[in-house]
């Protein structure tokens, strides 16, 4: 694994541990909050896995704070923040469109699907409204039950409140701009 990789995932843990010990908030807590597992929790602290922008919403809220504390970087330029802002997991990357915007409701961020991948890990929800556009690539978004397949200039409005997944369908990358607005 890339050293800068390895130096996001465990900063973005510690900030998240750290903010649940100085708050004397358990896992248990947390997880009742976000629905995740104590051990998904347990991964993230340690810095095993980069959670999703829709985890860092619900660990966010569960924990109080603004979500936009466990990205920002100690950087002063735009440019730099931008490029400080993209985040990696398994399959799919996010940067942010919106730095800056962290205590505000609605955040942007371009988001990059890998070719034939799930996102990891556990289905999506947080509270509020999301509205995906799709760039580039063909992509299926499940809200719920209900399959939604988009391709190229296709777009999707939703209650991100509802378990929601997402999959590149396609043999190319996808990119995505993702809007989210949280209350």
């Amino acid at each position: 694994m890339p050293k800068k990789k390895e130096t996001s995932l465990v900063q973005v843990g510690k900030k998240i541990q750290k903010v649940r010990e100085e708050k004397k908030v358990s896992l248990d807590q947390i997880a009742n909050e976000t629905g995740f597992s104590i051990d998904y929790l347990k991964k993230i602290e340690a810095g095993k896995v980069f959670p999703p922008v829709g985890a860092l919403l619900q660990i966010a809220k569960a924990l109080e704070i603004d979500s936009g504390y466990f990205l920002r970087e100690q950087e002063s330029t735009l440019s730099k923040r931008i490029k400080a802002y993209t985040k990696r997991t398994e399959n799919y990357a996010y940067t942010t469109l919106t730095p800056g915007a962290e205590n505000k409701h609605l955040k942007a961020f371009k988001v990059t699907v890998d070719p034939m991948q799930n996102h990891t890990g556990v289905g999506y929800n947080h509270e509020g409204e999301e509205f995906v556009y799709v760039l580039e690539g063909n992509v299926e978004v499940v809200v719920g039950d209900h399959v939604n397949r988009l391709r190229e200039g296709d777009s999707l409005h939703f209650n991100s409140g509802i378990r929601h997944m997402l999959k590149n369908i396609g043999e190319k990358k996808a990119e995505l701009l993702v809007v989210i607005y949280g209350p």
